[in-house]
């Protein structure tokens, strides 16, 4: 049995608690809800005030930059986390102080008087709500026994996608009235916090675990050999590729349903294609968790799954048209929901190092935030100047099948 001074760093044995599950799916779907809302909606809004004839760049601009920012936030939260003695535990301070970050970031947009106060404030944001996103995904492999995970890691996935139906409601909802759109997520990230703040149950690091401090250490950790761990580098460029493919699909949907299937309501258009994924996403990602569990299998599930996603973005593709994208947007949430669970759950079997957990899922959270920077990239020319949606939509399927392609290189895990 593990001493009192070695839970924190110890793997877990016992099954968590309801009120704990709960929690995590709570607070993930406040901090999903503070993401997705303004990337969905809240922000395009506000950039097509500021030159509707830009809306694309703009939008570019202000998410790319907070993406950029997240890239280190996430692994630099974890690393926090890794090491913190507070008598509440490692993760539980950084959830606090990264939502209360996002919540004055989410406020301070809401009176955003030009571009680049707006990309700044949105900057904040993303450092904020990454922050208590390493911190609470770090939890899962701290609490959580690997023949749990798959469940879990579904039932997480589920507070991430109604995270995103929130958003997409809230958009819908204030109606073109981004100041109070961006208010209400700030509401609703405080809210999803709190409930985890009462019932994280956060193991406590003693002082005497915790490794001195060395700044050449502290910045060589970001680096995870690829060599000393094919299976962590494998894993993580698989889902580098598959979140390329899916922000390629949902970033311009505003705009795609505006100017592609002209849409009468294009944010209530968004609501309902978002409603549509994310019930789809809510029913799989449960099934495909239990099912990965009780076959204790991964990677058939994440190869199947990434399939499916790159099918739904040839539907969108080739068939440019409300029918169409509301196909696309079930086949997505099928694919999608099998996809967060399971490989979730891989990814938790394969990382280097129990002392290091937040870190190292703080570096693999960079496999979800570094896409955002990426695909506006690829997608504002794409779009503007190498043949529109079309190209686009293509060039989403074929990314996200080289990530079902190379999960088939992890060898550690089934």
């Amino acid at each position: 049995m593990p001493t009192a001074q070695s839970v924190a760093l110890a793997e877990p044995t016992i099954n968590v608690r309801h009120r704990w599950t709960a929690s995590i799916v709570l607070v993930n779907v406040g901090i999903n809800a503070a993401f997705f809302g303004p990337i969905q909606v809240l922000l395009g809004q506000q950039a097509m005030t500021f030159n509707a004839d830009e809306k694309e760049g703009i939008l570019a601009l202000v998410t790319g930059a907070g993406a950029a920012v997240s890239l280190v936030a996430n692994p630099l939260f974890g690393t926090f986390s890794d090491r913190t003695t507070s008598r509440f535990g490692r993760r539980v301070p950084w959830v606090f102080i990264g939502a209360l970050l996002g919540t004055i970031g989410l406020v301070g947009l809401a009176g955003a008087p030009s571009v680049a106060a707006m990309t700044l404030l949105w900057c904040l944001v993303q450092l904020g709500c990454n922050g208590a996103l390493a911190a609470t995904t770090a939890a899962i492999p701290d609490q959580v026994p690997v023949r749990q995970r798959g469940s879990i890691g579904g039932l997480a996935s589920m507070g991430t996608v109604v995270g995103i139906l929130v958003g997409a409601a809230i958009g819908a909802v204030v109606s073109g009235n981004f100041a109070l759109g961006f208010i209400i997520c700030a509401i609703g990230l405080v809210v999803g916090m709190v409930p985890y703040l009462f019932f994280a149950n956060d193991p406590v690091l003693d002082a005497r675990e915790k490794s001195p401090f060395r700044w050449v250490s502290f910045i060589a950790g970001f680096w995870i050999s690829p060599r000393r761990y094919p299976d962590f580098a494998w894993a993580w460029i698989t889902r580098f590729l598959v979140n390329v493919g899916n922000h390629l699909v949902t970033l311009y949907l505003l705009f795609f349903l505006t100017d592609a299937v002209h849409h009468k309501d294009p944010a209530f258009g968004v609501l309902v294609l978002t409603g549509i994924y994310a019930v789809l996403t809510l029913i799989t990602a449960v099934i495909g968790g239990r099912w990965t569990d009780k076959v204790g299998r991964r990677k058939p599930f994440v190869i199947a799954s990434s399939a499916i996603i790159a099918l739904a973005a040839l539907i969108l593709a080739f068939f440019p048209t409300w029918t169409g994208a509301i196909v696309g947007a079930a086949v997505l949430g099928i694919g999608y929901g099998v996809y967060l669970a399971v490989d979730f759950a891989l990814l938790t079997q394969v990382l280097p190092s129990s002392a290091s957990r937040g870190k190292d899922m703080g570096v693999i959270n960079v496999a979800n935030s570094l896409p955002q920077v990426i695909a506006p990239i690829i997608a504002w020319p794409l779009v503007t100047l190498f043949g529109g949606y079309v190209t686009l939509y293509v060039a989403a399927a074929v990314i996200g099948l080289l990530g079902a392609v190379f999960v088939v290189k992890i060898k550690g895990v089934d």
